[in-house]
């Protein structure tokens, strides 16, 4: 892949990084603040507690992604980037586009979630 490219996807996965580190910071502040509400009603509470989880839930898929995308930056980082980590082929540009942090190509992709690779 050439530098340009390269640089283009560097730039794209670091700004994904970014929001994301954001937003895992927010919802964490959000998530502290459905804590501190002092209601005494039984519903309210248990309101509460589920907008709680459910924040929670959403930065833990968060934090999944961004181990992804540093992942994705250790390999532009070894000049690995934009292969295949099974077959060893290059990415189609339209996959890398959809999915910067893509570590196999759509066919492994494929056989990965049907559990064969």
């Amino acid at each position: 892949m050439d530098k340009k490219r390269l640089d283009y996807y560097k730039k794209k996965l670091i700004a994904r990084r970014e929001d994301l580190l954001r937003t895992i910071a927010r919802t964490e502040e959000e998530g502290r603040a459905a804590d501190d509400d002092p209601t005494v009603d039984l519903a309210d509470k248990a309101a509460n507690s589920y907008t709680k989880e459910f924040l929670f839930g959403m930065t833990n898929s968060d934090r999944s992604m961004l181990a992804m995308i540093d992942e994705a930056l250790k390999r532009i980082k070894t000049s690995e980037y934009g292969l295949c980590a099974n077959c060893q082929e290059e990415m189609l540009p339209k996959r890398l586009e959809a999915v910067p942090w893509a570590k196999h190509c759509v066919t492994c992709q494929e056989k990965k979630e049907q559990g064969l690779l």
